[in-house]
């Protein structure tokens, strides 16, 4: 097994123990649970970073490694929305996870039908996650007892981008339309 793909297994392996951390009676444990995702952050990064460069890239990390980044911030945002429990957080995090989900059937859609690389991951995407998960790591780290301009700046992350989250998701549409619409069926 490649050490990338070890990293990933990994970062699968750190999800309950993430939720765990999240709910565990103690008065630390959105600092435990965000350290987590912090941790997971940083060993994506890496394997990526590894596969690329050690040429580790295997149809078993193309695949898995997208499915454990989503798994991860889709159990965040739920944890988060469940915790504060608002329309305002709730929104947001609808839009970025349907948006994962539109797109991921969509680059499914093109991978079947040969055009893959039209809708490969973008700068905008990139931006996108990292202001995601720097959004996730605030608002985990946020708890009443703390201070307020946590959960804001969470907040004002989160709807950021989850604005980028919809500009990146019509391009990806923009890119597609032509297949999706005049395609052979």
């Amino acid at each position: 097994m490649s050490v990338p793909n070890f990293l990933t297994l990994l970062r699968l392996l750190f999800i309950p123990i993430f939720v765990l951390g999240f709910y565990i009676p103690w008065r630390y444990a959105h600092v435990l649970a965000s350290s987590i995702f912090v941790l997971g952050a940083l060993t994506d990064a890496l394997d990526g970073y590894l596969a690329r460069n050690l040429n580790q890239v295997t149809k078993f990390g193309a695949f898995l490694d997208p499915v454990v980044d989503k798994l991860i911030v889709v159990i965040a945002l739920l944890l988060i929305v469940g915790e504060m429990g608002t329309m305002y957080v709730t929104i947001p995090a609808l839009v970025i996870v349907g948006r994962e989900i539109i797109v991921s059937a969509l680059r499914e859609w093109m991978a079947e039908i040969g055009k893959r690389t039209s809708v490969a991951v973008s700068f905008v995407g990139k931006i996108k996650t990292a202001l995601q998960m720097c959004a996730v790591i605030v608002l985990l780290l946020y708890s009443p007892e703390y201070n307020v301009s946590l959960k804001i700046t969470g907040i004002i992350l989160l709807y950021i981008s989850s604005l980028l989250t919809l500009w990146s998701m019509v391009m990806y549409i923009k890119v597609a339309w032509p297949d999706l619409t005049f395609g052979k069926d």
